[in-house]
């Protein structure tokens, strides 16, 4: 038992410091790419051909960038190529999503209190929403294709407004927002995938064969590019979320996911337009400032409501419920652990359970049994800085207590 818990935390860390190093990788050269083309001078006369230029300095060196409005005369003997960094986070943020929450899914997807579902009922709804916004989004962008490219990001926004509803009326709230997040994800990996890679493919192979390329397929390409750079920023609150219940658990939690997109465009609108050399428009920042503002007083309308604490127990917190030593470890948490993990938190400066914990009752308890002991009983990360000053004898019966209901239920 203890092996096995060691194993898949180490596992769990390093998917996820996988996710965070090709997410990086990806959102950075994302937007050196979108600011070095809305800076490019395109007002000299190159004898290149190339449609403008840009210097550029970095690392002790400089750089002369030029960009071909369609495609050089002839194709360079080396290409690179930016797709992975697209794929490896996409694949890792799935793995994170098996791993976390269809495996986890009876603690962190499905809460009983928003649907009762079957974890396979709940693990096929995750997939086909993913599957249905790549769907979506490029039924919007083929109907529109000739259209205005703000009406395409309105259609958008109405499209993930609704499945911030959906969501949210589905799975447990720290699950529905990280849904969101994994659903703009997808619709972003699946544009290079789907869209930019086959395009610049087709445009090479023109080269190859000694065909004049089509600009159609670079200016698809783009416009798929720019959708993922102003949803970006959304993505990355969205993953973060679940570490804050006042942007999941609250009443209002799909509405702060609706607003939380409009904030990605703002943003996002500053930095183009300042990179495009257009002028400064600050009242985006007055936008913001709004909107987060609006985000905060909506989640605290009242007070966050923590998922699955009318839940009753079930699975295996009933094995943890009634291991020996269970009394003995609900009174070190509740003595240790509760002033913090309460619905009203007794901790001065405190006012809500961090990430929406709850240690109140026996029942709390044995829900949250194998964080506890991971991160009160194997580790030393709870409490923070031993500020309740739990001892190392009672740290060892928390340990006891988890592994021998391990034992006992052949976990």
């Amino acid at each position: 038992m203890y092996d096995f818990v060691v194993i898949w935390e180490w596992i769990e860390f390093a998917v996820r410091w996988t996710h965070v190093i090709t997410a990086i990788a990806w959102i950075g050269s994302s937007f050196y790419f979108i600011a070095l083309d809305l800076g490019l001078h395109r007002d000299r006369n190159l004898a290149s051909g190339a449609d403008g230029e840009e210097w550029q300095v970095h690392g002790g060196g400089f750089y002369h960038i030029q960009k071909y409005l369609v495609a050089p005369a002839a194709m360079p003997d080396h290409l690179i190529w930016f797709k992975w960094e697209s794929y490896m986070t996409w694949v890792s943020g799935f793995t994170m999503l098996v791993l976390v929450y269809y495996l986890g899914a009876e603690f962190y997807l499905v809460d009983p209190a928003v649907m009762a579902l079957a974890t396979w009922q709940a693990v096929l709804i995750s997939m086909a929403s993913l599957a249905f916004g790549w769907i979506a989004y490029n039924t919007i962008c083929k109907t529109f294709v000739n259209a205005n490219q703000t009406l395409v990001m309105v259609a958008l926004f109405a499209v993930l407004v609704g499945m911030s509803w959906f969501y949210t009326h589905v799975f447990s709230g720290r699950a529905a927002l990280l849904h969101l997040g994994a659903f703009t994800a997808s619709i972003m990996t699946a544009n290079v995938f789907f869209i930019i890679m086959p395009n610049q493919r087709i445009v090479v192979a023109d080269l190859k064969a000694g065909r004049k390329p089509d600009p159609k397929y670079g200016k698809i390409a783009k416009q798929r590019s720019t959708h993922n750079n102003y949803l970006t920023l959304p993505v990355l609150f969205l993953m973060l979320s679940n570490h804050y219940p006042l942007a999941f658990a609250t009443q209002y939690n799909w509405i702060i996911a609706s607003l939380v997109f409009l904030m990605g465009v703002t943003i996002r609108h500053w930095f183009n337009t300042q990179h495009a050399r257009k002028g400064a428009p600050y009242w985006t920042w007055a936008a913001t400032v709004v909107l987060m503002i609006l985000i905060a007083w909506l989640s605290s309308i009242r007070p966050a409501a923590v998922e699955g604490e009318q839940a009753a127990l079930k699975g295996q917190a009933l094995v943890y419920a009634s291991a020996p030593g269970f009394e003995d470890v609900t009174s070190i948490v509740q003595g240790r652990c509760s002033m913090c993990h309460a619905a009203e938190p007794s901790w001065e400066g405190m006012y809500w359970a961090p990430k929406g914990v709850m240690l109140e009752t026996p029942e709390q308890i044995a829900h949250e049994a194998r964080r506890i002991y991971v991160l009160a009983g194997l580790t030393h990360a709870m409490p923070p800085a031993n500020l309740s000053f739990i001892e190392p004898a009672e740290r060892q019966q928390i340990v006891d207590w988890f592994e021998n209901a391990g034992r006992g239920a052949g976990i």
